[in-house]
């Protein structure tokens, strides 16, 4: 199509050179009218929402991600020294039921080398004047599971990594037969006897007069247990001294 411009004079304006403003209402109006159903606006209205909700919750999720960093460096470094105490103290604890085994065994073996000796001597200082003893008998040994304070930890705590038995101790039972010219120096050699630390479970069998060298005697059958003293009974010394 030809266009002809009857007015030189003027320019004309080129089609599409401005924004059409009054058009663009226009079609919104247009496009508010068409939109009649109430549950569509809603739906779009609850979309604009939740995309402002989102937006929002994203915002303050990074501000406090940022905020818990150095938290999680203090904790990653917490942890790490804690895994370097827990195993310096499992390695510890190895050492410690290594040491302990050693002496159980130490014990099992050298455990009644001294018994005997400690036997006669408590009863050596025990018997008084006048009174003789005719025989020391051994009767039997009955195992004792001695109760320490590694045993009750390891009993108490069910939960430990290691649980150390408790030692067992032979009580050796025994028998003393002897004479006496008086029944005073009996009983004092009874309390005596229940006096030592190393003896217990003192125990007068039987009490009879006898006729020994024409002349009449009582004679006496003692039973008696003996068992590990307490630490502040025993006496040690060293092996080696310096001589000068």
């Amino acid at each position: 199509m030809i266009n002809v411009n009857l007015r030189p004079g003027l320019k004309r304006k080129r089609a599409g050179s401005s924004l059409n403003f009054k058009g663009l209402a226009d079609r919104f109006q247009g496009f508010g009218g068409s939109v009649k159903d109430p549950m569509l606006m809603a739906a779009g209205a609850a979309w604009v929402v939740a995309i402002g909700f989102l937006a929002v919750m994203w915002v303050s999720t990074q501000r406090e991600l940022s905020a818990l960093e150095p938290q999680l460096e203090q904790t990653r470094s917490e942890h790490s020294r804690f895994q370097t105490f827990l195993a310096q103290k499992h390695k510890q604890e190895v050492i410690r039921d290594s040491l302990l085994a050693q002496i159980g065994v130490i014990r099992s073996v050298d455990g009644d080398r001294y018994v005997w000796p400690h036997v006669m001597d408590e009863v050596t200082k025990a018997l008084p004047a006048y009174t003789w003893l005719t025989g020391v008998f051994a009767e039997q040994a009955v195992p004792v599971a001695v109760a320490t304070p590694t045993a009750a930890k390891a009993g108490a705590a069910a939960k430990a990594d290691s649980v150390t038995p408790a030692p067992v101790e032979q009580v050796l039972k025994f028998r003393i037969e002897g004479r006496t010219v008086d029944i005073q120096a009996y009983t004092r050699f009874l309390r005596q006897l229940e006096a030592s630390p190393w003896l217990h479970d003192v125990t007068a069998v039987s009490v009879n007069t006898v006729v020994e060298q024409e002349r009449p005697v009582t004679a006496f059958v003692i039973r008696s247990s003996f068992a590990q003293a307490d630490s502040a009974y025993v006496r040690t010394v060293s092996l080696s001294e310096s001589v000068r």
